[in-house]
């Protein structure tokens, strides 16, 4: 969807490409819905992920001027976040604060779907 200025997407509708997060185990499936040339906010991107049963989006971090969110739509995992571990479940919006590192395994039996979003903030505020 990237390119043109964004209106609305359909996820059920985007096209999800195979790819290895961030050096995870297995495949996971990503659409990118926007980036921030499709907006006029303070947004850098907005993505739709699946994680498939054995999955993982590996333990990465984000620039200080980064912060990410992961809204889970379905299923379940183990996420690890700066060094603690903990179960996340459908419904559950997780913030990844800016430097912070993070990463999702599925461990269940059903997909893990799920919105990735960043937006850009101030290193000073992201400090506080």
């Amino acid at each position: 969807m990237t390119g043109d200025r964004f209106d609305r997407v359909n996820i059920n509708d985007a096209v999800r490409s195979p790819t290895c997060a961030h050096g995870g185990f297995g495949t996971i499936e990503f659409a990118r819905l926007l980036d921030h040339d499709d907006v006029d906010g303070e947004c850098n991107f907005v993505d739709l992920a699946v994680v498939p049963p054995g999955a993982s989006i590996g333990r990465h971090r984000h620039g200080p001027d980064e912060e990410e969110y992961y809204l889970v739509l379905d299923g379940s995992g183990t996420m690890r976040r700066d060094g603690v571990e903990f179960r996340v479940r459908a419904g559950d919006l997780i913030r990844n604060a800016p430097r912070g590192e993070h990463a999702l395994d599925n461990d269940g039996d059903t997909p893990i779907r799920l919105f990735v979003f960043e937006v850009r903030v101030t290193p000073a505020a992201a400090a506080q």
